[in-house]
């Protein structure tokens, strides 16, 4: 069984909070559960005047993919997909990846054409059991936990409605009790009051940080979540729950798309600040090419590339591979989001997505901290060659000693060797 990169993430974050650099990279594939339909994204196969999406079966190609490509530390999936993907193609066995389901699914992510769901108070509400997850069927054998997944994202929406949060906490409770009965952990999503006027729009950050200290501060350690899911609500709040207590790793979403400078800027920003994870779902599955997309991510991630370079360097791949960008080099270096405000609102402007190609698979990768055990047998050379890392030393490329034109030609030069 290869070691999974969570895992040992985890770890050397928990040993050193304050000095460890690592940082766990995730893709939310459980659109399926929200948006139904639309949840594959929209199919390069579209013409004009026509919505057409990908289909199911191209969705979860796209995950095999991306888990195959390596420089994701967790794949998020429906309960069905997670069956098919986990339990019979045994994806992840052997990869580094950590396999992870929607455990809940309330009702204000049921997001449907007509629909009203969204705007109304959130209830609890779970689709999938635990069992199921972990085994495909009801009443799990022991010996048959182990064929799913034993990670799952558990979602609470507050709405400061005393009688409805107490009902979610209550749901809660009960996961959690079962949840450490039959050995499943979970990451824990707290979204931002969904219903006008619950919580006024500059108090949030505050509102939410509490909301989840308190939660949490009758948990013991059995029962708490590995680490948090929430909007990035700008440095300040970020400092703040960081320094209360540097053991609850805190996560942040993509939220909607925008440009990718959002998207990449999103996860610079709240890594400086204290966020040790990210979890992009709708930024990925909208990016012309989601495997280079993830690949700029991941160097972000580890501190070998900025925000503004990766820009530069994922249009020139987009231009390598022939696929026209949904916004022009300029456009999208633009910032649409409030992620430089200290303080921070949690205003995000979402654009409609374009339809975008997909490129062949890269090579996998494992994460670039040059960490002194061996790295996995499934990394591949070049996943070094990447991350300036050979063996336990570093070798070139320096990229602290590259200018922002060097790492974009870099990267640019890569990826035309990748793809001949």
């Amino acid at each position: 069984m290869v070691t999974k990169a969570l895992d040992t993430k985890l770890a050397r974050i928990h040993a050193d909070p304050h000095g460890c650099k690592d940082f766990i990279l995730a893709d939310a594939k459980d659109a399926d559960m929200a948006l139904a339909i639309g949840a594959p994204g929209k199919s390069p196969e579209a013409h004009a005047g026509e919505v057409r999406y990908r289909s199911l079966s191209e969705f979860r190609e796209i995950i095999v993919q991306i888990v195959e490509q390596g420089l994701v530390d967790i794949m998020l999936m429906s309960a069905s997909t997670s069956e098919v993907l986990t339990m019979q193609r045994r994806l992840f066995a052997n990869s580094p990846v950590t396999p992870a389901a929607r455990a809940n699914d309330t009702t204000d992510i049921h997001i449907l054409r007509g629909g009203h769901s969204p705007s109304q108070t959130s209830l609890p509400f779970r689709t999938a059991t635990l069992d199921h997850l972990q085994c495909g069927h009801l009443d799990c054998k022991p010996e048959e936990r182990a064929l799913g997944v034993d990670l799952g994202l558990y979602s609470i929406t507050f709405s400061n409605d005393a009688r409805q949060d107490r009902e979610n906490l209550e749901e809660y409770k009960q996961f959690r009790l079962e949840a450490e009965r039959k050995g499943f952990r979970h990451f824990l999503e707290i979204f931002d009051p969904n219903t006008p006027g619950s919580v006024a729009p500059e108090q949030v950050p505050g509102f939410i940080n509490d909301v989840i200290v308190r939660t949490l501060g009758g948990v013991t350690s059995k029962g708490r979540p590995l680490f948090l899911k929430m909007v990035y609500h700008g440095p300040q709040a970020m400092e703040e729950l960081v320094h209360y207590d540097p053991h609850l790793v805190v996560g942040i979403l993509g939220g909607s798309a925008g440009t990718t400078y959002d998207a990449f800027k999103l996860l610079s920003e709240a890594k400086k600040y204290g966020a040790r994870v990210a979890l992009f779902g709708r930024k990925i599955n909208n990016a012309e090419n989601q495997l280079a997309f993830i690949e700029f991510l991941r160097l972000i991630a580890d501190g070998l590339i900025t925000a503004e370079d990766a820009v530069r360097a994922y249009h020139g791949v987009l231009q390598r591979l022939g696929v026209k960008p949904q916004r022009s080099l300029e456009a999208d270096l633009q910032l649409q989001t409030n992620v430089m405000n200290y303080a921070g609102n949690g205003v995000t402007i979402s654009l409609p997505p374009s339809p975008g190609g997909q490129a062949v698979a890269a090579p996998a990768a494992s994460a670039c901290s040059c960490p002194s055990e061996k790295p996995a047998a499934t990394a591949k050379p070049a996943s070094h060659a990447a991350c300036g890392c050979q063996g336990n030393r570093k070798s070139e490329p320096d990229f602290t000693r590259m200018t922002p034109a060097q790492k974009v030609a870099y990267h640019k030069s890569r990826w035309d060797r990748i793809l001949g």
